[in-house]
């Protein structure tokens, strides 16, 4: 592959005298939809104050109009985050992100939880490359930036390939202003007859 050949087949030489980037504010899947997707990079992070949690970067593979968006997803199964509202909070908060964690790894073939102690970087690898259905929020905020809303998306539910239809849910107008980020893609709760689901809250911002 050449230097100037891009992803695409085409190559950048081609580009001529005027290039804006396309901004990264782009309509998020609507909320209620599953999608066929898997996990492309997961590791350790820490927050500049010193908490780890999981870092996961979702790529969605079905159906083709969203395919390769990327969505991104905070574990925070060690440390309790440092933004919930208080201790039990951050404690509700951490055994609901193990039993995602574990659910995520049940449909990458159960490496994880077959090892008892905190995973490593190597061992989150085996979370990787594993298609799933991922349920699709919405999370919306504040552009304090630019003014007006920014929204994105974030994994509410996980469920085996095939376990669940892909389905791409009818989008609803998103918010145009408000204080407060509406939902979490941090926040996890489990729901009846197996699987795990986030319920909405307005327990942090999701980053």
């Amino acid at each position: 592959m050449g230097f100037w050949d891009l992803s695409d087949g085409e190559t950048a030489a081609n580009t001529g005298t005027e290039y804006e980037v396309p901004s990264g504010n782009i309509e998020p899947i609507p909320a209620g939809s599953s999608v066929l997707a898997m996990i492309d990079e997961c590791k350790w992070e820490m927050k500049p104050t010193g908490e780890e949690f999981i870092s996961a970067r979702w790529t969605v593979l079905a159906p083709e109009e969203y395919k390769n968006r990327k969505v991104f997803h905070k574990l925070w199964v060690l440390d309790m985050d440092p933004s919930a509202k208080d201790e039990a909070s951050g404690i509700k908060k951490r055994d609901k992100a193990r039993k995602m964690l574990a659910a995520i790894d049940a449909n990458a073939g159960g490496k994880l939880t077959a090892k008892p102690g905190r995973p490593t970087n190597d061992d989150l690898l085996s979370l990787t490359n594993k298609p799933m259905v991922a349920s699709m929020m919405i999370w919306s905020m504040p552009d304090t930036r630019n003014g007006g809303m920014m929204h994105g998306n974030w994994v509410s539910a996980v469920a085996s390939k095939g376990s669940k239809d892909i389905h791409i849910a009818e989008a609803k107008p998103l918010p145009s202003g408000g204080p407060a980020a509406s939902g979490s893609r941090d926040d996890f709760g489990s729901k009846p007859g197996g699987g795990y689901r986030a319920p909405v809250t307005d327990d942090e911002i999701p980053f």
